[in-house]
């Protein structure tokens, strides 16, 4: 069970990840939100935490976790607006 969980939370920072790359700077700025290589940083860095600490109840996977959902309602979710 702990696996299907932690292969569906690395697909969501996946996600976020390549859809942070693949979104215009500009969006980020008429957002007012943290700028692209900020989210590319901290998403890159969630994607590679999980990789190396593989259980998705450690503290550091948690926060990635958490950063890239923040980044799909924030950035993804303004699309809908």
């Amino acid at each position: 069970m702990t696996f299907v969980i932690s292969i569906l939370l690395f697909a969501a920072k996946g996600f976020a990840l390549v859809d942070c790359v693949a979104r215009p700077s500009a969006k980020f700025t008429y957002i007012e939100t943290l700028p692209k290589q900020t989210w590319l940083i901290i998403l890159g860095l969630a994607v590679l935490l999980h990789v190396l600490i593989w259980d998705p109840l450690k503290l550091l996977n948690l926060v990635g976790t958490v950063a890239a959902l923040v980044y799909l309602a924030q950035v993804r979710g303004s699309d809908s607006r």
